[in-house]
């Protein structure tokens, strides 16, 4: 094969080839400068031994030349001689994705949620212009030192290739895993978003409508709730999502559009104050309920419970929906009679809240916690927050992060989040452990009072009705259908 990087410093027409960069079986890409003007492009070139291939190759070009879109890189000429035919295109500013990913710089989750956001708006255009255009890989996505995103020109002639969307979904959803830097807020969601482009735990591709959704639900959340980076641990493993999301786009972009408004409170015209950040607890070999120790990966859990105003705005999710897509949220397995998730008493809880009176006895605001709710609201709410419950090894080991000694909690009352005293609040800054209400998990164990019996599903934490045990308080259920006046959860993200 020739060394046609010997060409360098040559040129050709008006430009000048600087840098070899890649060679197809008819074409070769340059680093070059149209010296007239001293602007940098990239050269395509016609091998000369595939000139008879010009009237294809200059179809493709004027293909990309059709492409109007801010964020994908433009034709600026196509030159067709005898002797040579080449096409001078638009030279990216930055770095490519996959060089980022060669020389193993990892981004914070929001800027990842960001560039698969604007990826997500090109690919859309493309796609609904019928735009055929070639494989997409980490390598076509450009990020220049202000953040700016941009996409080589993939514009092809001819036909859209059947799945091409799917494809190139896939593609990313695989190569931007190393991408995503651990021990930061929300390395967990946009872990399980790439989990989902790749098709784990669904029966179908994500589309680029509901990416683009996901992606601005997940960076909204995290600019407007920012918690301290915590140092660099090993890789969280994206976890499986339990079920399909049959979403169309409209109705996507409604779930994130209310997902974000659970972050801004209110619906009563007030300002609510900003939630506690979830808590990063660090990969490393963590103290188990009934003794021993287990190596867990690193996770975040929130600092709270989730609270009436967070629930409110997952049901008005919902209720946006046509009915037939609601049930996209609900668990695998969730019993057929089971036909919403409103918490019992939920039309009392927010009619006190409206007139600040009380609800049962206690004074109720969209600060405290959501209780009333049963395994299967829990976990349809985690499935439309991109997050999930808690394990039984995750709770304890967060409970006693910094803890050496979980009797020190005090437990605290019914109330608002912000109310919750520092006596229950762990070092860590984890509220309300030992007190506030209790929590399920996604855990079933074995009760130690009774070894022979069958695993049954685990509630973490004491109450306020019931505080005794305080942070150690662990109880075992065969139904996940319970709900109680004392009994909410709060996430892993």
């Amino acid at each position: 094969m020739d060394d046609f990087r010997l060409r360098a410093g040559t040129t050709i027409g008006d430009y000048r080839l600087d840098e070899f960069l890649a060679e197809s079986p008819t074409s070769l890409t340059w680093r070059a400068e149209q010296q007239s003007i001293r602007r940098q492009v990239v050269v395509i070139e016609l091998k000369p031994t595939a000139l008879h291939s010009r009237d294809a190759f200059l179809a493709n070009v004027r293909a990309q030349a059709a492409v109007d879109h801010p964020l994908i890189g433009s034709v600026y000429e196509a030159i067709n001689q005898p002797d040579y035919c080449f096409a001078a295109l638009e030279r990216l500013p930055g770095s490519s994705l996959a060089e980022r990913l060669a020389s193993r710089q990892a981004m914070k989750p929001v800027q990842v949620a960001h560039i698969l956001r604007r990826v997500s708006e090109a690919s859309l255009t493309l796609e609904s212009a019928g735009t055929p255009t070639g494989p997409m890989r980490a390598s076509d996505v450009f990020l220049d030192s202000h953040g700016v995103v941009r996409l080589a020109n993939l514009a092809r002639a001819g036909e859209r290739e059947p799945g091409r969307s799917e494809g190139d979904i896939t593609t990313l959803g695989r190569e931007l895993v190393p991408l995503v830097a651990d021990g930061h807020p929300g390395a967990s969601r946009m872990q399980t978003l790439l989990a989902w482009m790749r098709g784990e735990g669904l029966d179908r591709s994500l589309t680029w409508a509901e990416i683009r959704s996901y992606a601005e639900q997940i960076e909204q959340q995290l600019a407007e709730a920012p918690a301290a980076a915590a140092p660099p641990t090993s890789r969280v493993q994206a976890k499986k999502s339990p079920l399909p999301l049959i979403l169309g786009a409209a109705a996507v972009g409604i779930v994130a559009i209310v997902g974000v408004f659970a972050l801004k409170g209110g619906g009563d015209g007030k300002t609510a104050k900003p939630l506690p950040s979830p808590v990063v607890i660090p990969e490393g070999s963590h103290p188990l309920p009934d003794g021993g120790e287990s190596a867990l990966p690193a996770f975040e859990l929130g600092a709270h419970e989730v609270t009436i105003g967070e629930y409110e705005s997952f049901l008005k999710a919902l209720a946006a929906l046509p009915p037939e897509r609601q049930k996209n949220y609900d668990p695998e397995g969730q019993p057929p009679g089971k036909t919403g998730h409103e918490p019992d008493g939920w039309a009392d809880m927010l009619a006190a809240i409206k007139s600040g009176g009380q609800w049962q006895g206690r004074t109720i605001t969209r600060d405290c916690p959501v209780v009333n709710v049963d395994w299967w609201d829990a976990t349809a709410y985690c499935n439309w927050k991109l997050v999930h419950l808690p394990t039984e090894e995750q709770w304890w080991a967060a409970m006693r992060h910094q803890l050496p000694e979980p009797s020190s909690l005090r437990p605290a009352g019914w109330g608002g989040i912000h109310e919750i005293p520092p006596t229950d609040r762990t070092p860590a800054g984890l509220l309300g452990m030992a007190g506030s209400v209790s929590e399920w998990t996604r855990s079933q164990s074995l009760n130690p009072a009774n070894p022979l019996g069958e695993k049954n599903w685990v509630l973490m934490g004491g109450s306020f009705l019931k505080p005794s045990s305080g942070a150690t308080a662990r109880e075992w259920t065969t139904d996940r259908s319970l709900k109680r006046p004392d009994l909410g959860f709060r996430v892993v993200e």
